[in-house]
């Protein structure tokens, strides 16, 4: 199936980030881009979801649609489940697993019966070993009785850049700081710095974008182990990706924890920015305008909800407020919390929220601003 017919591919976002995500795939040329709750769609074929995999920062994970039927019941499943070609995309040698979700529209509402149904299709029909370890991932959508079938081509979450180590409590990932920076307007064309960098992901991301790195260049994917994985066409898909621009800005981390600031260097260095970014000891309080051009603060401070003492919060953010509004004019910035009281106690001009995003098991917010006056 390394044929050049087109079929749908479904980028999953965080949810409340599929804006900015249709905005990168939409940068990125790919066809007929579409929003949709969840994520983006387009239409395309196997070396679009290779490069889908390999240039999209924002993308949770892609899955290629590779068929459906209808089904009102559980044996007609298992008779079109054995009839369906899973030769041309799952391998016989290679483990799947089988993930189903139905709706309330359709017949067949259990889920865990239609996923025995499935795999047993599969092990039976293909011969190919079914693993709840799998990295081949089946994912089958029953809704109003159709049976939608797609392919998790990822494998491992894309926010797995497979060059971070290290990261702290509470992690921000990688997947969702790429897409609130470009909410907050950053395309690589300034500097951006983070006063509570934790393992570093706002900075390095920032790094990232400004050099123009494939953000998949340090990883594999479940794609390679399909049956329709055609190696030579993957080299032209990576050979194809711009090489890295030269870049003069700077970026810059701070973290009141020096474990945080060792942390934050050691992913940079592995990330291939370490020249491009500094990271310092500091409180928020102690905070320096960099030198050089205005750019964007990016900081997702602590919310209370899983780390101290919420009233020891609301001083925090108040520092972190007086030092922009006084240190930092002409920057932008945006601030990433769960709590718009602890957001109000910056005391900085937000703009019109947006939809909240789910982080963590949490609803969390961006606070954007213009430039500071």
């Amino acid at each position: 199936m390394t044929d050049h017919s087109s079929f749908e591919i479904f980028l999953i976002a965080p949810p409340g980030l599929e804006q900015p995500l249709f905005a990168e795939a939409s940068a990125l040329g790919f066809a007929n881009v579409r929003q949709i709750p969840g994520g983006v769609s387009f239409d395309g074929g196997w070396p679009d979801v290779w490069r889908a995999n390999l240039m999209l920062r924002g993308a949770t994970r892609v899955l290629a649609r590779i068929g459906s039927f209808r089904a009102f019941h559980l044996a007609q499943l298992d008779k079109r489940a054995r009839k369906f070609p899973w030769g041309e995309v799952l391998r016989a040698d290679v483990p799947v697993k089988v993930e189903v979700v139905t709706n309330k529209k359709s017949k067949i509402y259990h889920a865990g019966a239609a996923t025995q149904r499935i795999e047993r299709a599969i092990s039976e029909e293909l011969g190919a070993p079914i693993s709840a370890e799998a990295e081949v991932t089946i994912k089958l959508r029953i809704d109003d009785n159709t049976c939608i079938f797609s392919v998790d081509t990822s494998g491992e979450g894309l926010h797995k850049r497979g060059h971070k180590v290290a990261v702290g409590k509470a992690p921000m990932r990688e997947t969702m700081a790429a897409l609130c920076l470009r909410a907050c307007g950053y395309d690589g064309q300034e500097p951006v710095l983070d006063p509570m960098c934790g393992s570093g992901t706002f900075v390095i991301e920032a790094a990232e974008i400004a050099r123009g790195l494939a953000p998949g260049r340090s990883r594999s994917f479940a794609f390679q182990s399909l049956a329709n994985f055609d190696a030579e066409g993957w080299q032209a898909v990576q050979a194809a990706a711009p090489a890295p621009r030269e870049t003069s800005l700077s970026f810059f981390g701070s973290d009141r924890n020096t474990g945080a600031v060792e942390m934050s260097a050691q992913n940079a260095e592995r990330a291939g920015v370490a020249d491009l970014c500094t990271f310092t000891h500091a409180a928020v309080s102690d905070l320096q305008r960099p030198d050089g051009p205005p750019g964007l603060v990016m900081v997702n401070p602590p919310y209370g909800a899983r780390i101290g003492n919420k009233k020891q919060l609301f001083a925090v953010y108040g520092a972190l407020g007086e030092v922009l509004k006084s240190r930092f004019s002409g920057w932008r910035v945006g601030i990433i919390t769960s709590d718009t009281q602890l957001a109000r106690a910056t005391g900085l001009p937000f703009l019109p929220l947006e939809a909240p995003i789910a982080h963590g098991g949490l609803k969390v917010r961006l606070f954007r601003t213009n430039p500071l006056p």
